[in-house]
């Protein structure tokens, strides 16, 4: 059972292990039928990915908990003729196929994207891999990590002794490996929509590496043009505005902090008179001349002695009754037991045999009138008898009957 009815209709065939497994996930979440191609012993190596399990030690992980719900799974040897003639069988029913291995897997299996077109002309054949499909590295095995190392995105250590916390040479967790699934679903949607008008299909790519270059513009756009672009005069020559302390974390009295976000000059006001320092507003903030930086070291000084003085909770408290932005400074258990985080229906549970109830992150998008409330991801192979059985009911001419009118076109 997928998530929303939003793509209800829709038939996604995937081959994809890790994270592109989520192209996947985030199309079951939404309502598309997603059937899981599995192979080998285990199937897909993120069921048993991460440092934590359920149940017992061979237990799934939350990276397959979440990235696979919703979907079916089948075993299928692609690489025997019986597996490719049943794969292909079941292309002919599908509206599009979710390559999420290293790029040209399929091709090389004998059932890519040109032969897929050759049994339904309406399929959208969506590749999913770390470095693409060309250039000098798109044989270089990847992962997570390295998306974001090889853009400039993640600071990398290089520690002499050897480190006590991070993964791969840091300790924040990498962005385009969690963007890699949102990207490829998006595109892959425009592309079905484009085949319901037009009934042709086409081949996307998505690869890892490209979305960790494309995610921060004032990274990459901005040193492509380094020679056809000019510091802003409003900004400080070390880069940051002139006004940075209003944009600043500040530690409280009980020790934890709040992202002070005042940068609008009306959120500064409501913020000084709230704590009645307005001799703050006589500080100019905005000009860059050369005392620039030591009157946004004096203010920086001030606000921390001042966010010292009241706990986290009751600045939350004051910033709401004067109109002020901002906002805690959470950890992840911090979070979620935040008030507004609990409010929001943020989360959902599920019954895991043996174990008990689950709790889970919900989607991120919000369906009116809707629940979110996929079920856990399959066991290995567990749909293969039901999806295999259903072939017999169409008729092999690419349109299954029960496909929606949308996915017909």
């Amino acid at each position: 059972m997928s998530g929303y009815s939003l793509l209800e209709g829709m038939r996604i065939l995937e081959v994809a292990q890790l994270a592109p497994s989520s192209v996947g996930g985030h199309l079951a979440d939404l309502g598309a039928e997603v059937i899981k191609i599995e192979s080998g012993p285990l199937g897909d190596p993120v069921r048993v990915g991460g440092s934590r399990a359920i149940g017992d030690e061979d237990g799934p992980s939350f990276m397959h908990l979440r990235w696979n719900r919703g979907k079916k799974s089948v075993a299928l040897d692609l690489r025997t003729d019986e597996g490719k003639r049943t794969f292909l069988d079941l292309a002919r029913t599908c509206d599009a196929v979710v390559e999420g291995m290293r790029g040209g897997y399929l091709d090389w299996l004998g059932v890519g994207y040109d032969r897929l077109r050759q049994v339904n002309p309406r399929i959208v054949f969506c590749t999913v891999s770390g470095m693409g499909s060309d250039g000098p590295y798109s044989q270089l095995g990847t992962g997570g990590p390295v998306f974001d190392a090889y853009a400039g995105l993640r600071e990398v250590r290089t520690p002499e002794e050897p480190p006590i916390d991070g993964i791969a040479g840091g300790t924040t967790p990498p962005m385009a490996m969690y963007a890699l699934g949102a990207y490829g679903a998006m595109g892959l949607l425009a592309a079905v929509h484009r085949a319901g008008r037009t009934g042709e299909g086409c081949r996307l790519e998505v690869a890892g590496i490209d979305v960790a270059a494309a995610w921060m513009p004032d990274l990459i756009d901005a040193e492509l043009n380094k020679d056809r672009s000019i510091p802003r005069p409003t900004w400080l020559p070390d880069g940051r505005l002139p006004d940075w302390p209003r944009l600043e974390a500040y530690r409280t009295k009980d020790g934890e902090a709040m992202l002070f976000g005042s940068h609008v000059e009306k959120f500064w006001r409501n913020f000084c008179l709230a704590v009645d320092r307005p001799d703050l507003l006589e500080i100019d903030l905005v000009s860059t001349d050369a005392e620039a930086p030591a009157r946004a070291d004096h203010v920086y000084r001030e606000l921390r002695e001042i966010f010292l003085q009241r706990t986290r909770d009751e600045w939350l408290a004051l910033f709401l009754e004067h109109e002020i932005a901002g906002g805690p400074v959470n950890s992840v258990s911090d979070m979620i037991a935040d008030p507004h985080f609990t409010s929001r229906s943020n989360t959902y549970r599920v019954e895991y045999e043996g174990v008990g109830e689950l709790e889970f992150v919900a989607s991120p998008i919000r369906v009116s009138g809707e629940e979110f409330a996929p079920a856990l991801p399959p066991k290995f192979g567990a749909d293969t008898d039901e999806v295999l059985a259903g072939l017999s009911c169409h008729d092999g001419s690419g349109d299954p009957s029960g496909r929606s009118a949308a996915a017909r076109g």
